[in-house]
Formats: C-alpha cells, sequence, structure tokens
C-alpha cells in the first residue's frame, strides 16, 4: 500500500509529519497523550476521550488486533489516533480485524510515523492544545484551531434512554448514571449482584429516587465538569438520600456539587501506571486514569468531604471519602480492563455501604 502524508499541525505553530491509516479527511480537536502499554481497545472505545486527539506514547500499537468484546462502548468517542508505529499483521486468537480496518469502520483517522516523543515533550512542557490533522499544513487558520472547545460532550456520549443490565444473582438495585459511562463499570456491580439501571445523564432526581435504589453510582466521562450545571443541580438533590460512588467525572460533579471547585491540569493523568495513595492507610496503589480536570485539593475540608486518596506524582486530588453524606468518590479508574486491578475493592466497599457482601469472584 502507497503511504499517504499528512500532517499534524498544532496551535503553537509546530507541524509533524506522518502517514495515514484508518480513515481518510480533516479534523481538530484536544491533543491529548496516553502512556497505557496496552488496553489500546479500551483507549479507543473509552467515551471519557470525546473531541480529543489521543496520541499513545507507547511505540508499537495494534500488535493484538482489535477485539470486539474488550470494547468499553459500543463505538469509539476520539477524534484521531497517533502512533509512533501500528501493527498490519496483528497475532492473537481472539482478533477479528485490524487496528486500520477498526479505525475505517468507525471513520476515525490515523496518523503514523510521527515523532510521538516529541509531541509528547512538547505537550508536557506546554499543556494540552488544540491540534489539526490535514494535508496542507500551508492552509490551517491557526486561529480555528486555538478556538476549538469540546462541546456537548457528556450530552453526546451519555445513553439515550434507560437500560437493565441484570445480575445472575439478585442482591441489590443500583442506578449508574451515566455521563459517558465505560461498560466495565455495570459488570463490576453485576458480578456484586446488583441489577444496575443505567439512566441518562439528564435524568431528574426524582426518578431516580422512585426507583429506590440501594445506591447510585455516577459514572466517568468527557469535558470540563463545571459546564455540567443542570447535572450538578440533580446531584445535589441526590446527596444522602441512598449510598453515592463517583468514579473520575462523576467524582468531579459530586464534588461541585458539595461545593469544592475543579481546575485544568496542565497535561492530565492518562494511562495505566498513576500512583495513588491512600491517606487514611499510607499504601500506594497503581492505578488506570482518564482525566484533564482536578478538584482542588484546598476546597474540599469546607464542602464537609475528608480528601481519601492522591496522587503520588503531583499530590492532586484522587478521592475523596464523605462519611456524613454516606457517599465517597475516586478520581481514578478502579474498574480498569484491561487493568490494573489493584482498586477493585472499592466496590466491594460501596456494596458494605449498601449492606451487602465484601467479595465478589474474578
Amino acid at each position: 500500500m502507497k503511504k499517504q502524508k499528512v500532517y499534524l499541525c498544532l496551535e503553537n505553530g509546530q507541524t509533524f509529519e506522518g502517514y495515514r491509516f484508518g480513515a481518510g479527511g480533516e479534523i481538530q480537536g484536544e491533543l491529548v497523550f496516553t502512556t497505557g502499554m496496552g488496553g489500546y481497545i479500551e483507549t479507543l472505545t473509552d467515551p471519557s476521550y470525546y473531541g480529543q486527539i489521543v496520541l499513545q506514547t507507547f511505540p508499537l500499537i495494534g500488535n493484538y488486533g482489535f477485539i470486539p468484546e474488550d470494547m468499553e462502548s459500543s463505538k469509539s468517542y476520539v477524534s484521531a489516533y497517533i502512533v509512533r508505529e501500528y501493527c498490519e499483521a496483528p497475532s492473537n486468537f481472539r482478533c477479528r480485524e485490524t487496528l486500520n480496518d477498526f479505525l475505517k469502520s468507525q471513520d476515525i483517522i490515523g496518523v503514523y510515523g510521527v515523532d510521538t516523543r516529541e509531541i509528547t515533550k512538547t505537550i508536557r512542557e506546554s499543556g494540552v492544545m488544540n491540534a489539526v490533522i490535514c494535508d496542507d499544513p500551508r492552509v490551517v487558520d491557526y486561529n480555528k484551531v486555538r478556538d476549538y472547545a469540546v462541546a456537548d460532550a457528556v450530552k453526546s456520549v451519555s445513553a439515550p434512554k434507560p437500560q437493565l443490565l441484570s445480575a445472575d444473582e439478585h442482591k441489590h438495585n443500583v442506578v449508574l448514571l451515566d455521563y459517558g459511562a465505560k461498560a466495565n463499570i455495570a459488570r463490576e456491580l453485576n458480578k456484586r449482584g446488583c441489577n444496575v439501571a443505567v439512566m441518562p445523564y439528564d435524568t431528574k432526581a426524582e426518578d431516580i429516587l422512585a426507583l429506590h435504589p440501594d445506591g447510585i453510582m455516577l459514572s466517568n466521562g468527557p469535558g470540563d465538569p463545571a459546564e455540567n450545571t443542570a447535572a450538578i443541580a440533580q446531584l445535589k438533590k441526590l446527596i444522602g438520600k441512598a449510598p453515592i460512588f463517583g468514579i473520575c467525572l462523576g467524582h468531579q460533579l459530586l464534588a461541585l456539587a458539595m461545593g469544592c471547585k475543579t481546575e485544568k491540569l496542565k497535561y492530565g493523568h492518562r494511562g495505566v501506571n498513576q500512583p495513588v495513595k491512600d491517606l487514611q492507610t499510607g499504601r500506594t496503589y497503581i492505578s488506570s486514569q482518564n482525566h484533564g480536570y482536578a478538584v482542588v485539593n484546598d476546597t474540599i475540608a469546607a464542602s464537609g468531604g475528608s480528601l481519601r486518596w492522591v496522587n503520588a506524582n503531583d499530590g492532586t486530588c484522587e478521592g475523596i471519602d464523605y462519611p456524613a453524606q454516606n457517599a465517597f468518590t475516586v478520581q481514578f479508574h478502579p474498574e480498569a480492563c484491561s487493568g490494573p486491578h489493584d482498586t477493585r475493592f472499592l466496590f466491594d466497599r460501596f456494596l458494605q455501604m449498601m449492606g451487602g457482601e465484601s467479595h465478589a469472584a474474578e
């Protein structure tokens, strides 16, 4: 196959030459990097990447092809996908198609052959920035690139209507508010005997409480948490009415509902090797993360919350306990699939809050 040149143009004026794979066309988005050495299927199908051009720092991607059973949602939400090298001939007994074929089927532009190391260093030093992928860098309107912003992120990825996911052995009823939920959140709850009612992001608090849930789960999702004012208003009505467990965006939204503030990080935390420290036990765990915003540590105490987890690299908030409200949240992903699995015990903690058993078989 003849190589087709393509260009990645950053809003700061830097241009990187590479080659196309996947779909054709041009696209702009927020450029971010993820450090995972594996799990690219889960990355591509994580709704939290909505509106973003995702760069993999690991140099070879696609060696086990594409496996539909490992998808975290029904489609890919990334704007484009950038790798140093992709594997054209994957080898895995579960493989159903190549990475190239999957990107084409999703109409997602892929770029390979660029200096991913240099691009990553640029983002680390200058911060997350917008970029455009195009055929001719000479005609790029950099003002338009700089003005790009992800809009209606949660609305674009949330379930359009309620869905019930039943457990084999029913013990509890959990409402999962879907702000862009990864599929493995519901799987972990199902394992523990929870029937999961997946509800759209804009479901009214009254409609949730009418289901008489034993617990309420707040999912991950994309975008700036502070923009979700309607969802935050509904959460204020749910606080204290049932045990609450929030993950990622759900963690941030509950914090905002409790009176905390959030801020955008310079380049975010994205990867499967982020260390988080439990301040209660002093133990550090390895976690999967995908976020560009964080709760401001100094605003937590006034909300009645207690800072429970911090990122061991930069000290940012990774989790809050709200004992008076029977709620807790984490910024990282305990449901992580393909891993790490270090913090899946947090689902057991949620089950205990609902009066259930504390262990699920893997």
